[in-house]
């Protein structure tokens, strides 16, 4: 295991491995490049709502022989907020972010909302996705009419002290915690709370053309007890779309963090027959 990126997920990241991208509008799009004399082979790792690149440190530790690349997507993190968060905007960060680094081809690895973007970009580009990861995220995702990030609406964006922002976020506070930033009011979170629920009503639909408009390998993780994906839709994602496989662990939603071992053992072994 490569110790020499973070030991724990509580700790600063690196700051030779963070990196940052001036798109064509101007934005910032902040990344990670977690082996920062560009060798190995490429796998980027887009994650979910109320993340950031930052959370694959642990598995990008694992992967000898891969250059794991986490952008901060649109919104999150270090990244600029954005006027949307459509698909096409997302997709359209994560293959500028592609093109500045001269990558062709590249395994991909998703999230909850990273994945759905990750099988919509192998969709649309199938020639430059050579093996993809879909982690606990699903082909339909029925709108019930109320956000399941709704709550983050009473959050504050920014307080004067980090522990008045860690407290005024109640039960997450301690999550959130490591990944607040500093801002020119005292601290801010890594996200907008208007900017989640915007995004997370966006990603609710029919995705089925996308899961299924590409070929190339793929893995799709499921949380035994996920709040997301269930059993039946998973073996149906699995069956109906060739070359694929399913990998359940013993987690909720959140498999990453509820099972980092269970997580890297499953994308390790899969990048391994991925040529």
């Amino acid at each position: 295991m490569r110790k020499d990126i973070r030991e724990d997920v509580g700790e600063d990241i690196r700051e030779d491995i963070r990196r940052e991208l001036t798109l064509a509008d101007g934005r910032t799009l902040s990344y990670l490049d977690f082996t920062p004399d560009g060798t190995g082979r490429p796998l980027l790792a887009l994650h979910g709502h109320l993340s950031e690149g930052a959370s694959f440190a642990h598995l990008a530790g694992t992967l000898d022989g891969w250059r794991v690349i986490a952008p901060d997507q649109r919104g999150h993190g270090d990244s600029d907020r954005a006027p949307d968060y459509h698909r096409e905007g997302y997709v359209s960060d994560a293959l500028a972010l592609m093109d500045h680094l001269g990558l062709d081809r590249v395994a991909l690895l998703g999230h909850s909302l990273g994945a759905i973007n990750a099988y919509h970009l192998a969709a649309a580009h199938p020639g430059r996705v050579g093996a993809l990861v879909a982690t606990d995220t699903a082909a339909l995702l029925p709108d019930t009419g109320a956000s399941p990030l709704s709550f983050v609406l009473g959050f504050p964006y920014t307080a004067p002290t980090r522990e008045e922002l860690v407290t005024a976020c109640g039960p997450l506070g301690p999550m959130v915690a490591p990944a607040l930033r500093p801002h020119a009011d005292g601290w801010r979170l890594p996200f907008h709370p208007q900017d989640t629920v915007d995004s997370e009503n966006l990603v609710h639909g029919d995705h089925w053309a996308a899961w299924l408009g590409s070929t190339c390998p793929a893995l799709l993780i499921r949380g035994a007890e996920s709040q997301v994906l269930t059993a039946a839709h998973a073996h149906e994602m699995t069956t109906r779309r060739p070359a694929t496989t399913l990998v359940e662990l013993a987690t909720d939603h959140f498999v990453q963090v509820r099972d980092p071992r269970g997580f890297e053992r499953a994308v390790g072994e899969f990048l391994a027959g991925c040529r």
